[in-house]
């Protein structure tokens, strides 16, 4: 009996299956951080350009400081909990909504971030910094999707190929169009003579 249960365990083993090896997942080499200061750098600091701000509520305001704090304290969660109040009495601002997207986004909520970014460009002024500011969050988010694409299997067929290269040009494409979008927001200024 005792032979046979080692038999048993001896095919049981050649039964098994060398595991497959898993598709290493790719990191992005950028961090939410540095791509929220490329989104802040994208509004620009040229005080000749026209930057429409409306009139707030003071409690709006409040939050909106409140969540400024958290975030610079890294307190994202906090953060995003006084902007989602802010929206809760504003929920068309798209200084707010912009705010809210660049707090998604050092979230790593890539998706919300992207969502947030083009509610408020298509509620807000389509020029100026808060406009560069959408769109650069857009292509930030795109850039992102483009690091992390998984890598092809060292085993793969010439149709995942196709459409692993599809995939990436179209994310490239989506880059190039973000920046034409956010480059457009810039108003050329005329000096007066």
């Amino acid at each position: 009996m005792k032979y046979v249960f080692l038999l048993f365990l001896m095919m049981l083993a050649g039964c098994a299956t060398a595991p497959v090896p898993e598709t290493p997942v790719a990191r992005d080499p950028v961090t939410p951080e540095q791509r929220v200061a490329a989104i802040l750098a994208a509004a620009g600091d040229d005080d000749r350009e026209l930057a429409v701000q409306p009139l707030r509520d003071p409690q709006v305001e409040d939050l909106r400081e409140k969540a400024q704090r958290a975030r610079a304290a890294r307190d994202y969660a906090g953060a995003a909990e006084a902007l989602n109040q802010a929206l809760l009495l504003v929920p068309e601002d798209p200084a707010v909504l912009q705010e809210r997207a660049e707090v998604a986004l050092s979230q790593g909520d890539y998706a919300r971030a992207d969502t947030l970014a083009q509610r408020a460009f298509q509620l807000g002024s389509q020029v100026g910094p808060l406009c560069r500011q959408h769109w650069e969050t857009v292509r930030q988010v795109r850039q992102h999707e483009l690091a992390v694409q998984p890598s092809l299997p060292a085993r793969h067929t010439p149709e995942d190929a196709a459409q692993h290269a599809a995939r990436a040009a179209t994310t490239r494409a989506a880059i190039t169009d973000a920046e034409s979008r956010r480059d457009a927001c810039t108003v050329p200024v005329i000096e007066r003579m």
